[in-house]
C-alpha cells in the first residue's frame, strides 16, 4: 500500500512539471537563465542553451527563419513565466521555413539550441546586441484564461438579517481573471 502510494505521487508530481520531450537535452549543463547566456555569447562560448519568451518578430530568408524573442524566465518545465517582467531580447535562427501565422508577434515560445555569438539589429532606431542561437527545437505555448469566483454558497452560513442579504449579493459575484500557460 506504501509502495504504491509512493508511485502514484511520483508520477503526480513527474505530470506536473515535465518538459516536453523535443526541448530535453543531452546535455547535462543547458543554460536555462538569460543572464548567463548573455555573458556567454558575448564571450563567443558555445554553450547549450533553452530559453523562452514572446515572438516579438519573425523573418523568413531564403533557407532560414530568424525569431526574435523578448525574454522571460522559464520554469523547469520550459514555460515562460507570465507574471515575470522581461528582461533582455534575443534572435533565435531554424533552418528551412516556419509558418509566420502559427509563431505570430505575441506567441509564446521555448528554444532549444546553441549560443552563437552576438548580432547588432534595431529594435526601432536603436542599435540592440542580440545574443544568438541556433535553433535545434522549438515548443509553442498557449495562455488559458479562467475565472475563479467567490461563489460558495452562503445558505450555509449562520446569518440573518439585512446584512447577510447585502454581503450575499457583494460577496458571491467577486472574482478575478488567472492566465495559465500551457
Amino acid at each position: 500500500m506504501k509502495q504504491t502510494l509512493c508511485f502514484l505521487f511520483a508520477l503526480l508530481l513527474a505530470g506536473c512539471s515535465s518538459l516536453p520531450t523535443e526541448l530535453e537535452s543531452s546535455q547535462a549543463a543547458v543554460i536555462t537563465e538569460y543572464s548567463a547566456f548573455s555573458a556567454a555569447a558575448e564571450h563567443s562560448r558555445p554553450s547549450e542553451v533553452r530559453l523562452g519568451g514572446v515572438v516579438a518578430r519573425i523573418d523568413n530568408l531564403k533557407t532560414t527563419t530568424r525569431i526574435e524573442v523578448v525574454n522571460l524566465p522559464i520554469s523547469s518545465a520550459g514555460k515562460p513565466d507570465i507574471a515575470q517582467e522581461p528582461n533582455g531580447r534575443f534572435v533565435v535562427y531554424f533552418d528551412g521555413f516556419i509558418d509566420p501565422v502559427t509563431y505570430a508577434k505575441g506567441r509564446l515560445i521555448t528554444v532549444l539550441g546553441q549560443s552563437n555569438g552576438i548580432e547588432k539589429a534595431n529594435v526601432g532606431d536603436f542599435l540592440y546586441s542580440f545574443p544568438v542561437i541556433t535553433g535545434t527545437a522549438i515548443h509553442l505555448w498557449q495562455v488559458q484564461e479562467y475565472v475563479v469566483t467567490n461563489d460558495f454558497n452562503m445558505s450555509y452560513m449562520p446569518c440573518t438579517g439585512s446584512r447577510c442579504l447585502h454581503q450575499r449579493s457583494i460577496e458571491s459575484r467577486r472574482g478575478k481573471v488567472v492566465q495559465e500557460v500551457k
